[in-house]
């Protein structure tokens, strides 16, 4: 290795000066770097809504009203300028990812493969209804918590044993979750569910039969009172 290379490195972006072996950079940063971080905000004071969740039946009995109905889901998210976040599967959270799309809402999905490949082969799931897929590895279970965690507030509709898992961990981290009845599975069984579960984490249900309407409220909480709930990692509300 020759004493220049040695001296500015390999990567010709962190060079403050091109040489003759490496060209200038095409993009070059302003003179007024932005901080990294703004130390002025602060996120228990933000009620802005940037994501929901939406979790449920990937396969079984999927009724085509059903169906339409989370399309209609995923419209009115992104309709309320929201991001949309799915388990990158199958059945309704698809067609709230196409619903959402079709609105020109971001559609995000959260993998448990490894690549793209797996995600398609093994776990057999859709790729065209996202802009863009997180490959977290995790496999099943472990994807259901990074569902929940980069999302602001979760709707449940349909479900099963899975969706039951999501339901169990965005409650157990006192989310805001909205259910929408009439959708059959664990979204309609929940109020007897919640009723036996004799525990207050915080977390609040709003039901309704129209996903617009669901929609509407659960933002409306969300930022009335709900974004001042401590997150996972806060130990009490602010003041």
């Amino acid at each position: 290795m020759d004493d220049d290379r040695a001296k500015t490195g390999d990567n010709p972006a962190r060079q403050e000066q091109p040489s003759a072996h490496s060209p200038e950079r095409s993009h070059p940063h302003p003179p007024d770097i932005a901080m990294d971080v703004d130390l002025t905000y602060d996120p228990d004071e933000d009620p802005t809504v940037r994501s929901f969740g939406v979790m449920g039946s990937s396969g079984g009995e999927l009724l085509p009203e059903v169906r339409r109905t989370a399309f209609d889901l995923g419209r009115a998210i992104a309709e309320a300028g929201c991001n949309l976040v799915t388990g990158a599967c199958p059945g309704l959270p698809y067609d709230s990812a196409r619903g959402a799309q079709a609105a020109g809402g971001l559609s995000i999905g959260i993998s448990p493969a490894l690549s793209r490949s797996e995600h398609v082969k093994r776990y057999e799931s859709p790729v065209d209804a996202y802009d863009a897929i997180i490959y977290t590895g995790s496999g099943l279970m472990g994807r259901e918590v990074h569902n929940i965690h980069s999302s602001d507030i979760i709707i449940i509709i349909g479900g099963r044993s899975g969706t039951l898992g999501e339901f169990c961990i965005a409650y157990d981290e006192g989310k805001l979750i909205g259910v929408l009845q009439g959708s059959g599975g664990i979204a309609d069984a929940l109020p007897d569910v919640v009723a036996d579960l004799g525990k207050d984490t915080g977390a609040v249900l709003i039901y309704d039969r129209d996903p617009r309407r669901l929609v509407e409220r659960c933002i409306e909480e969300y930022r009335t009172s709900h974004f001042r709930r401590p997150s996972t990692f806060v130990e009490s509300a602010p003041a």
